[in-house]
């Protein structure tokens, strides 16, 4: 499984931070050469050198986003542009690699010992220009990355229960009942601003993933705002099966029509099993639909059992599935 670290990529510098820094540390390397000619020279390819290297870890430390699993990449998409990140980190390892290359080429003509303090000045404002046309990259990456590190960890390799619905229908309080996860709890819609992960332990050595999306609100695509847009690449793309849940009492502000409705999408959208379940059933509930309150924990548990009883025959599916032969190479 692939182990999405983005909360350990560093502060990306800014532009001056980056020159500054290098220019420090080419300065102390001078100090140590007794001849004019050789400390300018020594300063030079200290400089480059010193950016080249910086810049380069700036690219390194993001992820490879085409190994990413979809959902990171989806998500990273719809909150910072792929494009734009790929664009940016491009542009910083073109910068790294110019820098190289004007402080060698300086360098080189330093050897001959004219006019080299000319020429470390020639140089350094060269290198100087180079960072400073990707500063508003290095500003937008940073921003990225501030974004980016805020992502929960979703695995891969969990049974997972993707809880959907409209907003203020109670799926973070159903989340909170039974899972490790905190969201925050409020009678007001869009309470959650971002996908939540929780966790359930299923015996000593598995357990369940639960993802608390936010609420997804009956309208075209191309309308739905960022937070929405993740709760249907959650949906999508790390579901093994859908709990949606249902406000019969309409307290949520929406019409049991609109919420059917919502429900019917959501089924169009995946390939799992979507089960849907009544909350709020201290108020009212609906016939043929299994009901909840989590208000008052009746029927938590029924529902908790009947998701994991998709689990049972996802795990009983594995484990009927004969090996896959080994291909010869």
């Amino acid at each position: 499984m692939l182990e999405v670290e983005f909360e350990t990529i560093p502060t990306v510098p800014t532009a001056d931070e980056v020159l500054d820094r290098s220019l420090r540390r080419a300065a102390a390397k001078k100090k140590l050469k007794t001849n004019i000619d050789k400390a300018n020279e020594e300063f030079v390819r200290a400089v480059g050198s010193a950016i080249h290297d910086k810049l380069k870890s700036v690219v390194s430390s993001f992820p490879s986003f085409e190994r990413l699993p979809p959902f990171y990449q989806e998500v990273t998409d719809i909150l910072v542009s792929l494009d734009r990140i790929k664009k940016s980190l491009g542009a910083v390892s073109w910068a790294a690699d110019q820098a190289r290359i004007v402080g060698s080429g300086y360098t080189r003509s330093m050897r001959s010992g004219v006019d080299t303090d000319q020429k470390r000045r020639q140089a350094v404002a060269r290198i100087a220009s180079i960072v400073h046309q990707v500063e508003d990259d290095l500003a937008f990456l940073n921003e990225a990355r501030n974004i980016l590190r805020k992502l929960p960890h979703v695995s891969e390799d969990e049974f997972t229960v993707v809880v959907a619905g409209f907003p203020n229908v109670g799926k973070s309080s159903f989340i909170r009942l039974v899972s490790t996860a905190e969201p925050e709890i409020a009678a007001y819609p869009f309470t959650t601003k971002g996908v939540i992960v929780g966790h359930r332990e299923i015996g000593k050595r598995d357990r369940i993933q639960f993802i608390d999306t936010p609420g997804v609100l009956e309208r075209p695509a191309d309308e739905r705002n960022p937070i929405e847009k993740q709760a249907v690449s959650a949906i999508i793309n790390t579901a093994d099966v859908v709990l949606f849940i249902l406000d019969a009492s309409e307290h949520c502000g929406y019409s049991i029509d609109d919420q059917i409705r919502l429900q019917d999408e959501i089924r169009q959208l995946v390939d799992v099993p979507v089960e849907t379940v009544v909350n709020k059933a201290d108020i009212r509930g609906i016939e043929g639909y299994p009901a909840m309150s989590t208000l008052t924990g009746e029927g938590v548990d029924e529902v908790l059992d009947l998701l994991l009883t998709y689990r049972k025959e996802a795990t009983q599916t594995n484990l009927r599935e004969p090996p896959q032969p080994e291909t010869q190479e």
